[in-house]
């Protein structure tokens, strides 16, 4: 295959690795619509919020932590090999997770779901990176980022139609058909690649990697958990987390065989995308953790209706991501990055206006407006961070994007979530004053659980109702605010060290761009 024109069959992989990914984004966002029926003693497994929290979790730990290694293993191995072993695990968790018989071994068959999820992603991304020229890589990852984005969309909607008409464990279930599919279109149509002059093992830096970003994600999971970072179950794993990461740094460093090369991060294209992916990420999945709350239970919409909701944020996606790359080499990935981080912060600090009257119509507005700004950040972000290293070693690229991804979202949700708590607990003491103490603390823990206690208190409970939606929606206004700043932040990376318009954009069909690293 000539590298400056790609594979003869690129367009028709590129299709074939969106559906496979279809799979692993469509499955997170569906859990989310089956939570309350997973919950209910009668019809699901009566699981806990706790164990229904770390169903969501188990995921996300595993995921996050294996990410990076996986990449690394399918540049070595061959990542057709890996993206099909992926594929299988997640199709026989997905089975295991529907038909799971209590709340740990759904738990359990989540993690095993997460294993299959990390080998799958970063494959998807190297082959993309492997079989389309430099011309026409930006294009792919557009088209890629804009088939994650329906996913994301399509999730809610076919979880409520599931729960609907349908058992539980449909959610899971409709995971199978869609991998079977898949494993027999990338058996037939995906090329083999795979590094073709691997350096040596580095099973200490693999290691490190591991152990860093599982207590990491941990921590930071636990955060969000109990509401306060200032707790020695939360800071101590993250703690630890963060020294592991710092010992991997150093020991690649050190190494002349590293698995990751951290030198790239002199890169200033690598490092600025990178750094404004994770903010990206963190302010936007931390402000957007308050939407599913304030359209079902604030604006009383279904799960259903909810789902329909995000329709626009997808179609915008859909739309502007294919783009987005030509608006990047039209004027270059400083100016069109900040723009659209412009729109993407002025978006998460319009919630802050939002209130139980604001016209569904804004919203949607609101909604679609973010989403096209998304499509211009997200698929430039990802071509600069998958260009900035050598070819041969685009699963550790692909994995790195997904790892700061998952990373960013998970601490972001912590974060601002335990910003929202706070804010609700607060505000809602004062209404709570009449209610026996242990019902007075659960009721004052999220939105959800007063509602709960409405439900059993039945007509007494209703003067609660008033003072749930002002205190929440004040909590949001709060944590629009505060991701809005982090956006700021976001912008100031962007316009301070993101490149211009590169000058190899002329010449990029007749060889790969010049860029900064220490390895060929």
């Amino acid at each position: 295959m000539d590298p400056n024109t790609g594979h003869p069959r690129r367009w028709g992989i590129l299709g074939v690795l969106v559906f496979s990914l279809l799979a692993v984004v469509l499955d997170n966002t569906i859990l989310n619509v089956a939570m309350k029926t997973i919950a209910d003693e009668t019809v699901g497994l009566g699981a806990t919020q706790s164990e229904l929290e770390w169903a969501i979790n188990s995921y996300t730990l595993v995921f996050a932590g294996l990410l990076f290694t996986f990449g690394v293993i399918g540049d070595r191995t061959g990542r057709k090999r890996m993206l099909f072993i992926g594929m299988l695990l997640f199709g026989l968790a997905s089975l295991a997770s529907a038909y799971s018989q209590d709340p740990m071994q759904l738990i359990l068959a989540r993690a095993a779901m997460g294993i299959g999820g990390a080998a799958i992603m970063p494959a998807t991304l190297a082959i993309i990176s492997n079989v389309f020229p430099p011309a026409e890589r930006g294009k792919a990852i557009g088209v890629w980022a804009g088939g994650v984005g329906l996913a994301v969309a399509v999730g809610p909607i076919t979880g409520g139609l599931l729960i609907e008409h349908f058992w539980w464990g449909s959610v899971f279930l409709i995971n199978v058909p869609i991998v079977v599919i898949s494993m027999i279109l990338i058996a037939a149509v995906v090329p083999e690649s795979r590094d073709p002059k691997p350096s040596k093992l580095d099973p200490v830096g693999v290691v490190l990697s591991i152990i860093g970003l599982v207590a990491l994600v941990y921590g930071i999971i636990r955060g969000g958990e109990v509401g306060t970072v200032a707790s020695a179950e939360v800071l101590v794993p993250t703690l630890v987390g963060v020294a592991v990461l710092g010992v991997f740094v150093w020991w690649e460093r050190r190494i002349d065989h590293p698995v990751f090369d951290v030198r790239s991060f002199s890169n200033v294209r690598f490092s600025s995308a990178i750094g404004m992916m994770g903010i990206v990420f963190f302010a936007m999945m931390g402000g957007m953790f308050f939407l599913t709350f304030y359209l079902q239970i604030v604006l009383g919409f279904t799960p259903i209706q909810a789902g329909a909701l995000m329709i626009p944020f997808a179609a915008a996606q859909l739309i502007f991501a294919p783009l987005s790359q030509r608006v990047n080499e039209r004027f270059g990935a400083k100016l069109s990055a900040t723009v659209s981080m412009v729109v993407v912060t002025l978006a998460l600090g319009s919630y802050a206006l939002m209130d139980q009257n604001t016209p569904i119509v804004l919203i949607e507005v609101i909604f679609f407006v973010q989403g096209a700004a998304m499509a211009n950040i997200m698929p430039p972000a990802t071509t600069a961070i998958m260009e900035a290293l050598p070819r041969e070693k685009a699963g550790v690229g692909s994995a790195m994007s997904n790892t700061v991804r998952q990373v960013s979202g998970a601490l972001g949700v912590a974060v601002l979530g335990s910003v929202l708590s706070s804010s609700y607990r607060g505000e809602m003491e004062p209404a709570l004053t009449a209610l026996p103490e242990g019902v007075r603390h659960a009721a004052g823990e999220s939105i959800m659980a007063t509602m709960g206690v409405v439900q059993e208190l039945g007509a007494k409970g209703q003067a609660l109702i008033q003072p749930a939606f002002t205190a929440f929606v004040d909590g949001m206004h709060v944590t629009a605010m505060v991701s809005a700043v982090i956006g700021l932040l976001g912008i100031g990376v962007v316009a301070l060290w993101m490149p211009g318009k590169p000058r190899f954009a002329k010449h990029a069909e007749q060889k790969e761009p010049v860029l900064t690293s220490s390895r060929g």
